[in-house]
């Protein structure tokens, strides 16, 4: 393990063992500071996530662009400090942090026995809306995490999520896909993230108007299994709850073949994530390279 790889792991571990027991004006507080000191260093993070905010919000000057940047930095850390304190959260504190509309497309779906995929973009807090779904709507569900260096890291994650009531399998090694497929045809539900492909090979999409690629497998979960995909976005307000929307299913397609329908089904969760998120810029927590043309070294920072 190396000595950047020790440090993460136990920055993390100092955050989920010291920051969950602070009051929670104490913790609000100490994000926020995090958050504009981070902000101000301007580090590759900032700058990428502000140059992605220039294509969310093309009309905005570098004034705009810094405010929103600043107030991106300030979710991120929003979603970190809650994310540390979930697990020493009651269920009903669970169960009163979010409100979602539109829910009955999740509701009526479960209540089909048809098997559910959520697909999200990376807004505002989705381990505390998938905390939600098992504590408030009793639902447990089946998610797919990226491998993380050092290896200790993976598993406080996926302990973290597992402890939150989430079934989680590794991205990498080749058998998440078919266990996710059981999972739907047993009529489960499926939560994945999937607005960054991390495969390179993933379906490309226009997105606010440039080309970018995303994950094929919540469409090619929908197609093979008959499950109902659903995408999701989500934002903060100035109060401690968090909101979302469910949106309108995305249906197979009738005609064309896996590729085409794959492709057809993920643009139609490009746009609904470019709903949610144009709606809420500073609430998308992408501080990574996700546009075809941002993925050359040579054009800025990652």
């Amino acid at each position: 393990m190396s000595a950047a790889e020790r440090l993460s792991d136990t920055l993390y571990g100092l955050g989920w063992s010291t920051v969950r027991k602070l009051p929670e004006p104490v913790a609000v507080r100490l994000g926020r500071t995090i958050a504009d000191l981070a902000w101000k260093q301007r580090g590759k993070g900032v700058q990428r996530l502000e140059a992605n905010y220039a294509r969310v919000v093309p009309d905005a000057g570098p004034e705009r662009l810094a405010e929103l940047s600043r107030a991106g930095m300030r979710s991120y850390l929003r979603y970190w400090m809650e994310s540390f304190r979930l697990p020493a959260w009651s269920a009903e504190r669970v169960r009163t942090g979010f409100e979602a509309k539109d829910l009955h497309f999740l509701t009526d779906g479960l209540a089909s026995g048809r098997g559910v995929i959520i697909a999200l973009p990376h807004l505002a807090n989705w381990d505390l809306a998938g905390a939600w779904v098992t504590t408030k709507l009793q639902t447990p569900f089946t998610t797919v995490a990226e491998r993380l260096k050092p290896e200790t890291l993976y598993d406080r994650f996926v302990a973290y999520r597992e402890g939150l009531g989430m079934e989680v399998l590794p991205h990498s090694g080749g058998s998440a896909f078919g266990t996710l497929a059981r999972r739907l045809r047993d009529g489960g539900l499926v939560c994945l993230v999937a607005d960054r492909d991390l495969s390179a090979s993933g379906v490309e999409v226009d997105f606010f108007g440039e080309p970018a690629r995303m994950p094929a497998g919540p469409a090619l979960l929908a197609q093979q299994t008959g499950a109902l995909l659903l995408p999701v976005t989500l934002w903060y307000d100035d109060s401690p709850v968090m909101k979302g929307r469910v949106h309108a299913p995305v249906e197979v397609p009738e005609a064309g073949t896996r590729a085409e329908k794959t492709s057809l089904m993920t643009q139609a969760l490009a746009d609904a994530f470019a709903t949610g998120i144009a709606d809420h810029p500073e609430d998308w927590h992408m501080l990574q390279r996700l546009w075809l043309a941002d993925l050359d070294p040579a054009k800025g920072p990652a």
